[in-house]
């Protein structure tokens, strides 16, 4: 029997479940913004940067790794697609099927972005914030003028001729060897991490059509610490590939960095294949760069300097390539990537690629400075 009493100390006590759900929301809503706020000292503060990169991030790699390595197929490529897919179909559902008010929808789904905002930095993207090439390593910037470009084409020209070798197959356990034991001698001095595994697993990305629409050969899996390669990727760009994702899986956020460590893991092996793969690898970004600086004479003469099987392999694989290609939705990658580059401090954008020839001139002048002393 409810008495007068009792009737009143009921209306007095909250309901319970409601109470612990908004209890709740507000622990998750302070963890969150308390994540964010993280995310935003270590951007703004060089010497937190350069201490995620060096001493945090190696030990969450581990652990996302171990994860994913458990895992056959690219999660990571699985999360984003879900995700997205989330993102557009639940805002009906809530609104069509459980009633729910515009304001709850979008602010339920601003969260969720958060939340992944706050996953991508913690576990791979505050690497952004670490120190540069140039800052890691000691090695004095060198001015990228036409004469230095010029000396550094015609000593590349020379090694790229002399490195040609067919290449048919791959066999993807040496590659993987060598460009682990490649990563493992340079990082003392070149500004990388070793990698932390015998056995880095590079994935199947598992979209390879739609990837191939777009161009790109390869990518890093930042919320599971995972990296995959293209299923249409060619036998000769796979060393310099994999060696290149396996850098971003080695906390190198920038691109032109990454073809800078995938060029010296690569070239310096004994094994010929992954030699000229690490030669072929920035061959394009030479002649961008040569086209720019170069006037018409100077850049039909590096071309014919060129092997012709060279040059044949080039036109081969641009034709493969462009097979694939889709301008449309190519154009969108590019122009997102592009923007996603700039907001996070590759001012540059897509064209940091190609900057990777700064970066060898700036060492080939140091080495050379060096060897004189």
């Amino acid at each position: 029997m409810l008495t007068y009493n009792t009737l009143r100390n009921k209306q007095k006590r909250p309901d319970r479940p409601l109470y612990r759900r908004r209890r709740n929301l507000q622990k998750r809503h302070f963890v969150l913004m308390a994540l964010i706020l993280t995310v935003w000292l270590v951007q703004l503060l060089p010497a937190a940067g350069a201490c995620y990169a060096r001493y945090i991030y190696p030990s969450i790699a581990r652990v996302l790794t171990a994860v994913s390595d458990l895992i056959p197929f690219a999660v990571g490529d699985l999360f984003i697609a879900l995700s997205i897919a989330w993102l557009v179909v639940w805002p009906f559902y809530a609104r069509l099927r459980r009633k729910k008010p515009w304001r709850r929808i979008v602010g339920r789904e601003v969260e969720f972005l958060l939340w992944i905002y706050v996953w991508f930095y913690l576990a791979w993207g505050l690497n952004y914030s670490q120190p540069n090439f140039y800052q890691r390593t000691g090695i004095a910037y060198t001015a990228y003028t036409p004469e230095n470009f010029a000396r550094f084409t015609d000593d590349y020209i020379e090694r790229l001729n002399a490195s040609y070798t067919p290449i048919d197959s791959i066999d993807t356990d040496m590659v993987r060897n060598e460009v682990v034991r490649g990563y493992r001698a340079i990082s003392p001095t070149l500004g990388v991490l070793p990698p932390t595994t015998d056995r880095p697993r590079a994935k199947t990305m598992l979209f390879t059509p739609l990837i191939s629409m777009v161009g790109v050969t390869g990518s890093m899996g930042p919320f599971f610490c995972e990296f995959t390669l293209n299923g249409d990727l060619l036998p000769a760009d796979y060393p310099a590939t994999y060696a290149h994702e396996l850098a971003h899986r080695l906390g190198i956020t920038s691109e032109a960095e990454a073809n800078f460590y995938a060029y010296q893991v690569c070239t310096r092996s004994s094994v010929p294949t992954l030699r000229f793969s690490g030669y072929y690898s920035i061959l394009f970004h030479v002649l961008s760069n040569a086209r720019r600086l170069m006037d018409e004479a100077a850049y039909q003469a590096l071309v014919e300097s060129i092997r012709p099987e060279i040059i044949q392999l080039a036109k081969d694989h641009q034709a493969y390539w462009s097979a694939k290609y889709s301008p449309l939705v190519g154009a969108v990658q590019d122009w997102i990537y592009d923007l996603y580059l700039k907001g996070n401090k590759i001012d540059s954008g897509r064209q940091n690629y190609s900057e990777v020839v700064g970066l060898l001139i700036s060492y080939e002048m140091y080495q050379t400075y060096h060897d004189t002393l």
